[in-house]
């Protein structure tokens, strides 16, 4: 097995818990990052708390980057196409020099890494495939980034990580992409994230991933497997839900 782009694997969110007497408390804590440098800054602290949907054209009015939505969405389409394939089958001529490729627990790779990593897979051999795209708009608020769905459905065709084709349906959970462009519409950043571990049939899984896990050769790594809680988060909630449950009996005494 191939595992040199696992090397890059790391963890981007790390969660602490602290447990109150009126149960758990879950603090997400994300690694520092600046705001992006094509972001659009709000010129107030907050809208009207009863409108909490913001005026997208008024923030792509204040907008610097130079491709406006509707030409970015279209370049965003063409980079998704069979014959560029966000880099894998241009060359990375689409790619920035500084790209970088970052995940739920890949990443952030550069360029280089990123075009060898997927080379080293046979996906497109191994599957029949149809990625539908779905839902394509820009970040009004990062407005040089698009975002978009898809729903991936492949047919094991030919044979996978050492897997004889089973002509087995893989169906993905629904994930949510992003492309990130530069002034010259090349792309700067590539990312995707599973958005509902409860559908399809690969475990929740996205990437690659969800291939290995789908024909049955998953890495012996938790990142490869299945979502399952820790040992001490289960703890945790146990902890927290016998908290509550002493307030409520604390309550129904008094």
């Amino acid at each position: 097995m191939k595992f040199a782009i696992f090397l890059f694997l790391s963890l981007t969110t790390v969660t602490s818990f602290t447990v109150h007497n009126n149960g758990l408390k879950l603090t997400a804590l994300r690694s520092t990052m600046e705001s992006p440098a094509d972001e659009v800054k709000d010129d107030m602290v907050s809208a009207s708390l009863g409108d909490e949907f913001i005026d997208e054209e008024s923030y792509f009015s204040k907008s610097t980057f130079p491709i406006k939505p509707d030409a970015l969405m279209e370049r965003a389409k063409e980079i998704l196409s069979p014959a560029i394939s966000i880099g894998t089958e241009d060359g990375g001529e689409c790619l920035a020099d500084d790209f970088e490729f970052v995940a739920a627990v890949v990443g952030p790779i550069g360029k280089k890494e990123y075009l060898g990593a997927l080379g080293s897979f046979n996906i497109k051999d191994s599957f029949d495939l149809n990625a539908r795209f779905f839902g394509i708009s820009v970040d009004p608020i990062q407005p040089n980034r698009v975002w978009f769905f898809n729903r991936v459905l492949g047919i094991h065709t030919a044979e996978f990580m050492g897997a004889a084709p089973t002509g087995k349906e893989i169906k993905y959970p629904p994930q949510t992409l992003h492309l990130d462009f530069n002034d010259d519409g090349k792309v700067k950043e590539f990312g995707f994230y599973t958005v509902d571990r409860r559908q399809g049939n690969t475990g929740g899984l996205g990437g690659a991933f969800g291939f290995m896990y789908g024909v049955g050769k998953p890495l012996p790594i938790p990142e490869c497997q299945p979502y399952k809680r820790s040992k001490r988060f289960r703890f945790l909630n146990f902890i927290g839900s016998l908290g509550q449950k002493l307030q409520k009996k604390k309550e129904e005494k008094q």
